[in-house]
């Protein structure tokens, strides 16, 4: 399944997406809920819903505002480091752990929503990596069982200001400026893609703009090993978000550093899941605008 979550007008609510029409399971079955939550504890109303929804007026799905997959996710965990030529590009040594942080709720944003340059830095990076949702929780999960706890894909740009990530060894303060972590806007369950999503074309661009281009199967960590180490210590919850490193091409590694300006679109791919696009704000146009509203 293909789904997005979002508005039309009427509250947010889950869409199934085919195509450029996209079906209202909220309003076909109220159960489903206005996130996905309702899908991830449920397998079985996941399993009917994947049968088909009921004959219901299709809606166009540049019509629905996206909001996040899940709105209150208890975890968002992210691989800094998975892509070897990214991490020889940062002047990073290749490790043998995971570089992992965390991101809080904050710093996050549907796709189509604003990423915001602050008025302290100029230095707004993008960084394209494949997301998981996680469907079944627990903790010490065995590798092998891992993408069973998965409930599907998405998108993530994870905005960074690399000033602030680099003025101390833990990476925090540029990692969680708000309005940074663009999701979204599609979540494909597993069934319709490769297992553990390997072999897929994952990019970011401006406009015609190329900046970073690779493939998920370059990742270090699969999803799986993933999963495993990062429940090693942590309990994993359902609708946790996990992001999965990005590849080489990101702005601060280029000659001169390409920041995101304000008045551009990033968009970041995946293939078969789809695109996360973000217009470029300066914090005070949009602090302004907030305003107004």
């Amino acid at each position: 399944m293909k789904l997005i979550v979002g508005n039309t007008g009427e509250g947010n609510a889950v869409f199934l997406v085919e195509g450029e029409l996209a079906t209202n399971l909220t309003e076909a079955f109220p159960e489903v809920g206005s996130d996905l939550m309702g899908l991830i504890g449920s397998p079985s109303l996941a399993a009917q819903v994947a049968k088909g929804a009921p004959a219901k007026e299709k809606v166009p799905v540049s019509s629905i505002e996206t909001a996040l997959p899940v709105e209150q996710p208890s975890k968002i965990i992210c691989l800094g480091l998975n892509y070897v030529d990214h991490i020889k590009e940062g002047g990073y040594a290749v490790p043998d752990y995971p570089a992992l942080f965390m991101r809080s709720l904050n710093s996050m944003m549907p796709a189509g929503q604003p990423m915001v340059r602050p008025t302290c830095s100029e230095r707004l990076d993008y960084e394209v990596e494949l997301m998981l949702i996680v469907g079944k929780g627990g903790r010490h999960i065995k590798e092998e069982d891992a993408l069973s706890h998965v409930f599907g894909y998405t998108v993530f740009n994870d905005g960074s200001v690399r000033d602030y990530q680099r003025k101390t060894h833990q990476w925090t303060p540029g990692k969680n400026f708000d309005q940074t972590g663009a999701v979204g806007p599609f979540v494909v369950t597993p069934d319709d893609l490769p297992e553990g999503a390997v072999g897929l074309k994952i990019e970011s661009r401006v406009g015609d703009e190329i900046l970073q281009s690779a493939n998920t199967s370059d990742m270090m960590w699969s999803v799986a090993r993933t999963i495993a180490t990062i429940s090693e210590y942590t309990t994993l919850e359902a609708g946790d978000f996990i992001a999965m490193g990005t590849p080489p091409g990101v702005g601060h590694a280029k000659t001169p550093p390409r920041w995101l300006r304000p008045g551009e679109v990033v968009e970041a791919e995946v293939e078969g899941i789809g695109i996360c696009a973000s217009p470029i704000v300066d914090e005070a146009d949009f602090a302004s605008k907030a305003a107004a509203e």
